[in-house]
């Protein structure tokens, strides 16, 4: 858990956000575990802490926000329904709710922070620096803009955050972790197994018959769910994004010449140096070592009297504005190559320079960029018109249009899927490809019908979509005609895998009773391979996860046996050596370990703490307001 704060709290965002909170899930518990007695928050709140309410408008925001992030995370649209089916709501109310408790004992203490902490926090974060390493107003409006905050509101987070880290350290700083369970965690994730194996796949299995009509029949009956026919609909889509109204804007080639004349510095690169720079404490040293460069001593040999090397002195590849010193841009590209400079007085002290190579300045003509900048200007020229064309969509469809007719009166283009199921795939199982990104049509179009009006949703990036459900297909059982290779094939792959089974265990009882593996193996036409070195987090393997599981169960020299890469292959194997790493209470690994039963100890502590902080401030839950907030009624709960 705190290490997920720690986490959290190294963006600018997640401090803001998150402030410095505790892991949802154990503080969920401690809210959802007791809820039936948490009841009477106002009508305007989701749930009440002490004398703080969370209103039902920032759980709602909040919840949209988190949803949007668990969408960008795992790389595909996700649902308010989906969210809710795998705890988000009660998750972030959970954390909420540890939130303000945080909050209401920080005000009982008497915690402060001042404002200077609060700006020197503010403008020591990476995050806000410009390209000189500098805190960069600008940036930081921009950034704190794009993510919904203004400026006031920033501050109270960071605040809020700083005090809620006062109270986490007072109770996490001295944890200290026992010596006996670093060293349990040492033993348990460097443990390593060699193991001696067979591989059993249907190959040999031996001949499977084909099933007789009436066992596949009896197969089928007894499977019928698993060869269902999901619920299908037709979509009609009419998507309108910034790239496509770009395909449709003109673009003359003297908009074009004018763009390109306004931008030429954009297609140049200018000259780049590879400098190298050595620094002298003082002008002394400096000019005495201008002397032997003088005399006939290389550059690289005064560096190396130095004891600096060769990335010690190197500064990169630059351009001249790329100096933080202009005083050291200006002498460097005053330097021919590899010609030494003359001692040059630099911000931070005397220095002398080199040029290794250099690379000059490029500029791209306006044929090579026109493609580009024609795609561009109609770009910019879309996303301006692009809420005049949805204005009349919406239009059209109050009046009572269809989206197919919509998009037929305005010259606009729909794409019509004959056939999809909740999961996005065609009923040849194919995933549907080419929908608006970002956002969950699929899901939208299962929670409404046909003839129902229904939402635009907006597309992230720019742009909006507009569907319609033309048609259902519902969920049926299809006959054992239309799925009868598919029935035969389930059918054969579990004949082949209690064949397996039989074959496993007859030949695990053979070594059991003294038959060496080889012996085994050579009856059965079978090699036997070896691996050594496996630990428990072995990822890609010779042998796969279940295997490995298995021999992390079995003593040294015992045989043991699981499923292979798949339910059509066996692995048999004798545990042939075990070996543990020494355990070193100084290394850089047993730290690693130890803060992390530290942190498992610290966080075992702060549910604690927050557990019975919530039962003296006073917890209360209002449900109605839950739903409200989440749109969540009777039917749907």
């Amino acid at each position: 858990m705190l290490r997920g704060i720690h986490k959290a709290s190294r963006n600018w965002l997640g401090k803001a956000v998150m402030g410095v909170v505790m892991g949802l899930l154990v503080i969920s518990f401690a809210v959802w575990g007791i809820g039936d007695i948490f009841r009477g928050a106002s009508s305007r709140s989701v749930a009440k802490v002490g004398h703080t309410e969370i209103s039902i408008d920032l759980f709602r925001m909040s919840f949209n926000d988190r949803v949007q992030q668990l969408s960008r995370q795992v790389g595909r649209p996700v649902s308010p329904d989906q969210a809710r089916a795998i705890g988000l709501d009660r998750q972030l109310l959970g954390q909420m709710i540890a939130e303000a408790a945080l909050d209401e004992r920080s005000r009982q203490l008497g915690l402060a922070v001042s404002d200077a902490e609060v700006a020197r926090r503010i403008t020591e974060d990476p995050t806000f620096r410009g390209p000189a390493g500098q805190f960069d107003r600008q940036r930081f409006e921009q950034l704190i803009r794009s993510a919904g905050y203004t400026e006031p509101r920033f501050v109270a987070e960071q605040r809020r955050g700083l005090l809620r880290q006062q109270i986490v350290g007072s109770i996490t700083a001295d944890v200290q972790a026992p010596k006996a369970a670093a060293e349990a965690l040492h033993r348990y994730q460097s443990e390593q197994r060699s193991l001696e194996y067979i591989v059993l796949d249907r190959d040999h299995a031996g001949q499977v018959p084909a099933p007789t009509p009436e066992e596949l029949a009896k197969y089928y009956e007894d499977h019928k769910l698993t060869f269902r026919a999901p619920e299908y609909r037709k979509l009609v889509i009419l998507a309108l994004t910034p790239d496509e109204t770009a395909r449709s804007v003109e673009i003359s080639a003297e908009d074009v010449r004018k763009a390109f004349e306004a931008q030429k510095a954009r297609y140049a690169t200018p000259e780049r140096r590879r400098v190298e720079q050595i620094v002298f404490p003082n002008a002394d040293e400096a000019a005495k070592a201008a002397e032997k460069l003088t005399a006939g001593t290389s550059f690289q040999a005064l560096a190396a009297e130095r004891g600096l090397s060769e990335k010690d002195v190197d500064l990169g590849v630059m351009a001249k504005s790329d100096f933080v010193d202009p005083a050291i841009g200006d002498a460097a590209f005053a330097l021919q190559q590899g010609v030494p400079s003359a001692v040059v007085n630099g911000r931070f002290g005397p220095v002398i320079l080199r040029v290794a190579a250099i690379e000059p300045a490029t500029a791209k003509s306006l044929p090579e960029v026109e493609g580009q900048i024609r795609q561009e200007l109609a770009l910019n020229r879309a996303k301006e018109t692009l809420g005049t064309v949805r204005d009349k969509i919406e239009d059209e469809l109050a009046s009572g249009l269809r989206v197919d007719e919509v998009a037929k009166k305005l010259g606009l283009t729909v794409r019509v899927i004959d056939a999809v199921d909740r999961s996005g795939r065609d009923p040849d199982g194919k995933a549907i490809e080419g929908l608006p990104a970002g956002v969950d049509i699929v899901g939208s179009a299962f929670n409404s019908d046909v003839g129902v009006e229904n939402e635009s949703v907006t597309i992230p990036g720019g742009g909006y979509a507009w569907f319609d459900v033309a048609a259902v297909t519902r969920a049926r059982d299809r006959s054992l005609d239309e799925v009868k290779d598919r029935v035969e094939a389930r059918w054969r792959d579990e004949q082949v895998a209690k064949l397996l089974d039989t074959s496993t265990k007859e030949i695990v009882e053979k070594v059991k009773s003294g038959t060496p593996l080889a012996e085994v193996a050579a009856a059965h036409k079978l090699e036997v391979k070896t691996v050594a070195g496996l630990t428990r987090n072995a990822g890609e393997a010779a042998v796969s996860a279940k295997a490995i599981a298995e021999a992390f169960s079995t003593p040294k020299d015992a045989v043991g046996s699981a499923e292979g890469a798949n339910a059509t292959e066996r692995v048999i194997f004798r545990v042939t050596d075990i070996t543990v790493p020494p355990f070193d209470a100084a290394s850089a690994q047993t730290k690693q370990l130890s803060d992390r039963v530290r942190a498992a100890i610290g966080e075992d502590l702060f549910a604690q703490y927050i557990g019975r902080l919530q039962d003296d401030l006073g917890v209360t839950i209002n449900q109605a307001g839950i739903n409200q907030a989440l749109g969540v009624t009777a039917n749907n709960q």
